[in-house]
């Protein structure tokens, strides 16, 4: 890795994001932010993501002098309506219930703040989503392997709900949470690049 090349902080716990980072070979550690995810409703959905993902960054980033914060959030909508983590059994069936055999959209946001210079960048990608007809049954039983209750729409698609899935239109990381063609693209507006920086060492 370059010497020029900043500490990156991760400012969020969910481990499908650190998976992602891991995969393209990103050096990082998790601060996980604590804020506040409520929002305007008055908001697009595409807002709704970069306000919560620049919030993010903005908490954590408050607690080093240098490196890069990386703040990420991820919603799903379904006629204009946000869905988020299920608070229960319940809810996860209703969402599901919802979302079976039509198609939505999955926004995810992400902010980049580089704590030394106090600069910021913050962009979302969007992807549409076709989840194939359930019957209750099958939504049940998708529910009792737990899955479910800890993701936005009450699905993950990194997982067992991949099997829900029928089709997707777009970045298939955005869904899991993590849009990398994008982060890549911010990275470079603070003059890093994946391949270059952390990986063009390693050629033989």
């Amino acid at each position: 890795m370059k010497n020029n090349v900043k500490t990156l902080i991760l400012a969020s716990s969910s481990p499908r994001r650190r998976e992602l980072l891991e995969l393209v070979g990103v050096p990082f550690f998790v601060h996980a932010s604590q804020v506040s995810e409520e929002v305007s409703q008055n908001l697009h959905p595409s807002q709704v993501v970069e306000e919560l993902a620049l919030r993010k960054a903005e908490d954590v980033s408050q607690f080093y002098k240098e490196g890069l914060v990386i703040g990420a959030d991820t919603i799903v909508v379904l006629d204009e309506q946000i869905l988020g983590k299920p608070k229960n059994r319940s809810e996860a069936f209703t969402m599901l219930k919802m979302l079976q055999g039509r198609s939505h959209t999955v926004y995810s946001g992400i902010a980049i703040i580089d704590c030394q210079s106090k600069r910021k960048v913050v962009s979302h990608q969007k992807t549409n989503v076709k989840m194939r007809a359930l019957s209750d049954e099958e939504i049940r039983a998708y529910i009792s392997t737990n899955e479910p209750l800890d993701k936005a729409g009450s699905y993950g698609i990194q997982g067992i709900g991949a099997i829900l899935v029928e089709r997707i239109e777009g970045d298939y990381f955005n869904v899991v949470g993590l849009p990398l063609a994008l982060l890549y693209d911010l990275f470079k507006q603070f003059n890093i690049s994946i391949l270059n920086d952390f990986h063009a060492q390693k050629q033989i």
